[in-house]
């Protein structure tokens, strides 16, 4: 986790934004900042269901739900950008696949245009297998996430300390 840490703002370089004053008592809160098992765990977890959500300032929901939990917000927050502007549209075009799949309903597409105009005319087509999709992918990827970072992280600490226990022994018992 280290590693990512390198990459992700901290606590001072976002205490100096002057945009988030007004919440300042409630994101930087110690807690929200911190990397151990629970905090990593659900950022996963929030950042990938608020990365499917099909909605525009997905970050919104995503700091929302971190301070409502208590997770990382700044790995949470970087998990949401895996939807992005170029990665969005193949993104929710398989969740509403993975929808329309889900609902049984066929394709009534022949033509998909990448415009607003075009969206907002088929919103009322499209709303229910994309939401059902983007939830579904957002929950399955967020608790596998989670399941898998609670694993791996249980099996690094349970490694670290049994090559702790190996040295001391070939030390001679000594710390």
């Amino acid at each position: 986790m280290k590693k990512f840490q390198k990459y992700l703002p901290t606590r001072e370089q976002m205490r100096d934004t002057r945009s988030l004053r007004f919440i300042e008592h409630l994101i930087f809160e110690p807690n929200l900042w911190h990397f151990n098992r629970h905090s990593v765990s659900w950022a996963y977890l929030v950042g990938f269901f608020c990365c499917f959500l099909p909605m525009p300032f997905q970050m919104l929901p995503c700091a929302i739900l971190c301070v409502w939990i208590r997770c990382n917000v700044p790995l949470a927050m970087v998990i949401v950008w895996i939807s992005n502007p170029l990665t969005i549209t193949p993104l929710f075009y398989f969740t509403y696949r993975l929808g329309i799949w889900m609902l049984g309903q066929p394709d009534t597409f022949t033509s998909i245009e990448f415009s607003m105009t075009w969206f907002s005319q088929q919103l009322s087509v499209i709303w229910q297998p994309l939401l059902l999709g983007s939830v579904t992918c957002g929950l399955f990827l967020g608790t596998t996430s989670f399941v898998i970072v609670r694993i791996y992280w249980r099996w690094k600490v349970t490694r670290d300390w049994n090559n702790r226990r190996a040295k001391q022994k070939l030390q001679g018992g000594r710390p």
